[in-house]
């Protein structure tokens, strides 16, 4: 196997966030609804775009259910940390999603409005699964739209950006490919806000495990059985919906106790960032449910290989992700549809 130093040989490019912008303008517009994934990533997307650019939370979608607003369509909405398999779908994610570049496989219309930073370099898990993108959603976020509006961080934001999916574990497990990314997401260069937060902060490895660790006991303070404080579980592992209540009038809102526990875990997000939680941008009843059916190739028994991927994109999947060398994890539309 070829050392990682060798896969990323001549890999240093940058990233152009003008031509980006320019590709995707509706990124930094002001006012749009999203959906979120119900997660720690999802949700600082969420309180993120709320503080800068006034959007709405109008629904959650985790692979298996999707909780919409009422009288929202979905072409209306921005999806935040999921890539949707639609062309007329605007979405921003981080998974690995082609099985093998030299085979045309996917229809990439269907992603001319996602922002993915493993499709921006043509990465891909047969060759360069050790590459794929290691940082959070909300690390991409932040680089593409300071290049439009001021950002200030400061540096009691490094716990929550080191916290979500896991940051702080790839940071020096794998710090050759995560040096690479911030190359090419120019967190390296002074202009960008994250680079505060990862080059120049004060922040000894000890005094950056005792900020860890307070952010770790916050959110186990509102954790409880089976359900982690920095998540808001909408399903439960075999699909069904969990934590919503149907409503007399067809519409389903979110279960009192899980929409506290996770509004207290964003007001500490808002306290480690100083990015303000305003209730009336977030939506926490009146949505329609749409279930999904969520499957992943070693439950099926399945090997992946480009003649499974090909089946699996012929089924056309709403979303998908390769979760290991060796195994993806998609969502397909049934027994509801998007629409």
């Amino acid at each position: 196997m070829a050392r990682i130093q060798e896969l990323l040989s001549g890999r240093d490019e940058r990233l152009d966030y003008y031509q980006l912008i320019a590709k995707y303008p509706w990124i930094i517009e002001r006012n749009q609804r999203c959906i979120l994934s119900p997660d720690s990533d999802g949700l600082l997307c969420g309180l993120f775009m709320a503080q800068y650019f006034d959007w709405e939370v109008d629904g959650f979608y985790d692979g298996k259910v999707m909780l919409l607003k009422r009288g929202i369509n979905v072409s209306d909405c921005v999806f935040l940390d999921m890539e949707i398999y639609r062309e007329n779908i605007r979405s921003i994610g981080h998974h690995m999603i082609n099985y093998n570049k030299r085979m045309n496989l996917i229809n990439w219309g269907k992603y001319n409005q996602c922002i993915q930073p493993n499709i921006l370099r043509n990465y891909d898990g047969i060759h360069d699964f050790r590459l794929k993108y290691l940082l959070a959603t909300i690390h991409l976020l932040i680089s593409i739209v300071s290049n439009k509006i001021r950002i200030e961080l400061t540096e009691d934001s490094v716990a929550t950006l080191f916290f979500t999916d896991g940051t702080f574990n790839v940071l020096f497990s794998y710090p050759e490919n995560v040096l690479n990314w911030m190359t090419f997401l120019r967190i390296i260069e002074e202009e960008n806000p994250l680079y505060k937060i990862f080059c120049a902060n004060d922040y000894t490895p000890y005094k950056l495990m005792l900020e860890m660790d307070k952010f770790f006991r916050r959110r186990d303070e509102i954790s409880v059985s089976r359900e982690r404080g920095d998540r808001l579980r909408i399903s439960n592992t075999d699909g069904s919906p969990t934590n919503c209540i149907l409503n007399t009038d067809g519409t389903y809102l979110l279960n009192e106790d899980a929409v506290n526990r996770i509004k207290k875990f964003i007001t500490i997000l808002e306290e480690f960032t100083t990015w303000k939680y305003d209730d009336t941008q977030w939506t926490w009843d009146k949505f329609d449910m749409h279930k999904f059916s969520k499957r992943d190739f070693t439950g099926q028994g399945k090997r992946l290989n480009g003649t499974t991927f090909r089946e699996m994109i012929e089924s056309n999947p709403l979303s998908w992700a390769m979760t290991s060398g060796d195994n993806i994890e998609y969502t397909l539309e049934d027994p509801d549809k998007l629409n």
